[in-house]
């Protein structure tokens, strides 16, 4: 039972199938980044809406070429020393100057933002703050929908998902809290693949496969 609970765990848990299909992913991402940025002397990297737990097993951290700012609503704790912290909003960083940093880096946080508007907000904000970006987000057609682990959840209204989550086990193994459920089903607007190319115009579109359908898109310029 265990085993099963893990495999439909959210992907902070190391032994879920969704922190699985994201090592893969992030291998991907630093054979495109070391190609990329093999001959620079410094490397500032934005990762927007990310966590210090999601670079434990990556390489970068570790290159001391490399400085990594998070950056979130509220502070993210992290304990490393090429790692910080900062409280900002991805539609609007004012903050940091055009150009501040050599790659802005998202992953599964461009579908949080409750509306189309905010969603360009934050595309045109990487663009301008960042040289490079490598932006992932799932794909909003792929059968079983990331969040809940339920099949064509994002077809189904509100109505009827806030109690699936809430009352039923039904996804992840789990009763959702109610504020929980509420925000995530108020929050969410999945993006397909054309969807991504209008917000990254140009860009190149690195798409994640399962069962031979595309899981996630990741707009990137790296190539």
């Amino acid at each position: 039972m265990s085993f099963i609970t893990d495999l439909f765990a959210a992907s902070d848990n190391p032994n879920s199938l969704g922190a699985k299909l994201r090592n893969k992913r992030q291998h991907a991402f630093e054979s495109l980044f070391f190609n990329r940025f093999k001959d620079f002397e410094t490397i500032k990297i934005l990762d927007v809406g990310g966590t210090d737990y999601f670079w434990k097993d990556s390489s970068l951290p570790e290159n001391p070429k490399i400085e990594i700012t998070l950056l979130n609503l509220t502070e993210e704790k992290t304990n490393h020393p090429r790692i910080k912290s900062v409280i900002g909003d991805a539609t609007n960083m004012p903050e940091f100057e055009t150009n501040s940093f050599d790659l802005v880096f998202s992953n599964s946080v461009i579908e949080h933002l409750y509306t189309w508007e905010n969603q360009v907000k934050m595309a045109n904000e990487i663009q301008r703050v960042g040289k490079t970006f490598f932006i992932q987000t799932p794909n909003k057609y792929f059968p079983i929908e990331a969040h809940y682990a339920i099949p064509f959840a994002q077809y189904m209204p509100k109505s009827i998902m806030l109690p699936v989550l809430t009352k039923t086990r039904l996804s992840r193994l789990k009763k959702w809290d109610a504020k929980d459920a509420e925000q995530y089903l108020d929050e969410i607007l999945l993006i397909d693949g054309a969807g991504m190319k209008k917000l990254f115009p140009g860009a190149s579109i690195y798409k994640e496969r399962m069962l031979g359908m595309v899981k996630s898109f990741s707009a990137h310029n790296l190539a």
